[in-house]
């Protein structure tokens, strides 16, 4: 893509509220924290909010591409008017002075100014506005605890913007195709006079699209696309935690003039489950025990979460609220396999029989004071 007018005028990190340093990573998150928050769906009637998601958006074009956010820095750098000494345009005082034969000057230069003799890129030599990338689309999906845990494949139902199906994307009446713009050549630019230097910005007339639609489609009204209910087939990884965000690259809004679609970005929302819990990979359950279990050890059953138990082995004198491990039978992914981590909880009987409550008195009795022999002040 070639550099456009408003690179020197638009400070895109600004739009962002990120710094020129900032990774790729925080540009994305920047983005689409502010895309959420400025999206139309969500501030219906509101042409601030509209403009303002067009100026993100923009801005991410840009920023979000590795080969632009290069070239868009290189031009930032220099100056408002590509470094040339002043509103002017020359090289008197103040100004840079550059050396035709410096290396890449000549492919910057024609990047800048469209008629400088530098190479164009895009269709038909265009350097105009070219394809769009798609906006990037939010989804919420509820899970039950057993399926995030276990992963599986589902259909995920929302209504979002998709390809136009009655004109395949293009925009113009079925049985009829766009034309060439007629002002532009179909390039897409006009080159307007800067001096010596001619500089391309987006023809007018098609709005950088070097392409007019004579007829448009009823049903997207030449947009090439339309806001109607879609099916994506979403596969859910092993182990994914409550409110953790999954990315389908390239299953969002469809792009405009050829350009890619945005991705889908969904979210889980995990209920939480009866008896087990969840730390990390391992998954946790409290198992009650009795009293003689406790105080003289021995096997139990343990519930695991795909059904039906195990056995776990209580060392004499185990204690009331202590952690036991259960190796292997937590959150099982490709890349790690969890534990069940239990908690034994020792019940107290709350009534009893003349028997029980003889042969309680008669072991209070033999035990003595030795429950507190180790308690202080």
């Amino acid at each position: 893509m070639a550099a456009q007018r408003e690179w020197f005028e638009k400070d895109y990190y600004k739009a962002l509220g990120v710094s020129a340093t900032a990774s790729a990573k925080e540009i994305t998150k920047a983005y689409r924290k502010l895309a959420r928050e400025s999206h139309p769906d969500a501030n219906p009637g509101n042409p601030a909010s509209e403009e303002r998601f067009k100026e993100i958006s923009a801005a991410y074009d840009v920023l979000g591409d590795d080969a632009k956010r290069k070239e868009y820095d290189e031009v930032r750098a220099m100056g408002p008017m590509g470094g040339m000494g002043g509103p002017g345009g020359g090289f008197g005082p103040g100004g840079a002075t550059f050396n035709a034969g410096d290396a890449g000057l000549g492919d910057l230069l024609g990047n800048l100014f469209g008629g400088g003799g530098g190479r164009r890129r895009g269709p038909g030599g265009s350097s105009g506005v070219g394809p769009q990338r798609g906006v990037d689309v939010e989804a919420t999906l509820s899970l039950s605890f057993e399926d995030a845990a276990h992963g599986l494949e589902t259909t995920l139902h929302l209504t979002a913007d998709a390809q136009c199906t009655v004109c395949a994307g293009t925009g113009s009446r079925p049985g009829t195709s766009p034309k060439g713009c007629a002002v532009c050549g179909g390039r897409g630019v006009t080159a307007e006079n800067q001096g010596p230097f001619s500089f391309s910005s987006p023809c007018r007339n098609c709005n950088g699209a070097g392409t007019i639609i004579e007829f448009p489609c009823s049903t997207c009204r030449g947009s090439g696309v339309e806001r109607r209910p879609r099916e994506v087939k979403v596969r859910i990884p092993a182990g994914v935690a409550n409110g953790q965000r999954i990315r389908l690259k390239h299953r969002g809004g469809p792009g405009r003039n050829s350009g890619p679609a945005g991705d889908l970005f969904v979210e889980c929302q995990v209920a939480p489950h009866a008896r087990f819990g969840r730390d990390g990979e391992h998954l946790t359950v409290r198992v009650p025990v009795s009293y003689p279990e406790a105080v003289l050890g021995g096997e139990i059953d343990v519930p695991v979460l795909e059904g039906g138990t195990v056995k776990l082995r209580l060392k004499p004198g185990t204690q009331p609220g202590s952690r036991h491990r259960v190796k292997g039978r937590g959150i099982v992914t490709p890349k790690q396999t969890g534990d069940l981590i239990v908690t034994v909880e020792v019940t107290v009987p709350t009534t009893l029989t003349d028997d029980q409550r003889a042969a309680v008195e008669q072991l209070a009795q033999a035990l003595g004071a030795t429950a507190r022999a180790t308690t202080s002040g």
